[in-house]
């Protein structure tokens, strides 16, 4: 059975269990892209990066009868220094989930590798003023990030889209948690980041977010102050978003 309820203007769908919590984000994500195109020549689409995102990602490369060479697709964030090749890289980590899957109309990446990253930060935001959101897909961090917008360098009204950050580190722990790093140490500690106004400028905000270890950020997010101490409540201002939950990361709410 699923739950349903809100939060502020976001909607919350809570599902027994993981693998029906992708599958039907899937289904919900691939109705307003088949809308959107009954009226758009093309749509763009931010996707995240992360082991949270696998099941929803699964289920979106198994449909057929989306029209993909119409979209375009970006990422939100990219780890700064890490070889090309480095699989924990978000880029790779969707191009072989999502980005090489499908023919979509373009891909295009955030070069984490750039010479100057504060030129890469110009180049990815100049992309997106061209070609503005229509749907964002997202995950919520242990700690209540959004994209790499950790607390402590979130910011609600930040002037730009796109910008170099440090990770905290609680972020940097959870991707250790996550199993995408053998040790702390090996984590980088800076990144490249959409800032929170870039992400929720998209029409359509999506956010599957599964696990125990997420269960203190829900929470935080639906209960706590709207406010950049916890990055992901923002969610519950945005005029059309839906956060997609499972048994384990809905387990701290009050139902």
């Amino acid at each position: 059975m699923v739950a349903e309820l809100s939060a502020g203007k976001l909607n919350i769908k809570i599902f027994p269990t993981r693998p029906e919590m992708g599958q039907e984000a899937a289904v919900v994500v691939c109705e307003k892209i088949k809308k959107l195109l009954t009226v758009q020549d093309y749509i763009n689409m931010i996707f995240a990066a992360a082991p949270s995102q696998n099941e929803f990602l699964a289920a979106l490369v198994e449909r057929t009868d989306i029209a993909w060479d119409r979209i375009n697709a970006f990422h939100m964030d990219e780890y700064i220094g890490l070889p090309q090749n480095a699989p924990q890289r978000f880029g790779n980590f969707l191009r072989g989930k999502l980005f090489e899957r499908v023919s979509f109309r373009s891909v295009n990446y955030i070069r984490g590798d750039a010479i100057n990253p504060e030129t890469e930060c110009s180049r990815y935001a100049a992309l997106l003023a061209q070609f503005p959101p229509d749907i964002v897909c997202m995950g919520i961090g242990e700690n209540g990030h959004i994209a790499f917008n950790d607390p402590h360098v979130a910011d609600f009204n930040d002037p730009q889209a796109v910008r170099i950050v440090d990770l905290d580190h609680e972020c940097r722990q959870q991707q250790v948690n996550d199993g995408c790093f053998v040790t702390l140490e090996d984590v980088p500690t800076h990144a490249i980041t959409l800032t929170i106004p870039a992400l929720m400028a998209g029409r359509s905000v999506y956010c599957m977010v599964p696990g125990k270890n997420k269960a203190k950020g829900v929470n935080l997010t639906l209960n706590g102050v709207i406010d950049a101490q916890c990055p992901a409540s923002v969610l519950r201002s945005h005029a059309d978003a839906i956060l997609f939950l499972d048994r384990d990361s809905s387990s701290l709410l009050k139902l």
